[in-house]
């Protein structure tokens, strides 16, 4: 796993020199802030064999980083901007993972789609987006008895996610190397997302 995280993060260094995937550009942050955060999540819920949904998976935190550490993950990777699916695509044949799909798409829109909606055990999200938004986005990815896990600086609930189909769960909340604190807002799915979720991005922006 070592080898294929410094791997990982000499191909994120060269590729970020040409665009930006992340503002966070030296070495020792990237394992700490990226990478140790990213495993932080195995603590939060089983990840072992199970298919899993990074939504917004940008540079590939935490999806690419939990895949390595736990190869039997079934993951999709999504993202709305094509030159990182590129480089998510890129990583993933370089490192020679397999049983990953980076999707180029939005995840409003694909939560409608059968293909994606309600099929995963564990979707994650690791965006600045509002919980409240996050909920409505991808509770519709995770199948009955499954869980979203949303990371969070710090912990934060969300009572009406019922309205998704969610139920919150306790936070998980942990200290990273570097001293910084950090949460896991988790939440159960236990029941059908109602068809009218995910609505579009501007009129879930319009009620946060």
């Amino acid at each position: 796993m070592r080898r294929k995280l410094e791997r990982y993060l000499n191909l994120l260094l060269e590729a970020n020199a040409c665009f930006n995937l992340t503002a966070i550009r030296e070495p020792e942050e990237i394992r700490v802030r990226h990478f140790e955060d990213s495993l932080r999540l195995l603590e939060a819920a089983p990840f072992a064999g199970k298919r899993v949904l990074d939504v917004g998976s940008g540079a590939g935190f935490p999806g690419l980083v939990l895949k390595i550490a736990e190869p039997g993950i079934i993951l999709t990777l999504l993202d709305a901007t094509g030159k990182k699916v590129r480089f998510l695509r890129s990583v993933c044949d370089d490192l020679g993972l397999t049983g990953v799909t980076c999707v180029h798409g939005r995840a409003e829109e694909l939560g409608h789609d059968a293909a994606y909606r309600e099929r995963y055990d564990i979707v994650t999200a690791r965006g600045v987006a509002a919980l409240p938004a996050l909920c409505e986005v991808c509770l519709p990815f995770v199948r009955l008895g499954g869980a979203f896990l949303a990371m969070k600086e710090t912990p934060e609930t969300f009572p009406e996610a019922g309205r998704f189909g969610g139920t919150p769960e306790d936070a998980f909340t942990y200290t990273l190397s570097d001293g910084r604190r950090h949460a896991v807002c988790r939440f159960r799915k236990t029941a059908p997302t109602p068809p009218e979720y995910p609505r579009a991005w501007g009129k879930i922006k319009r009620v946060l």
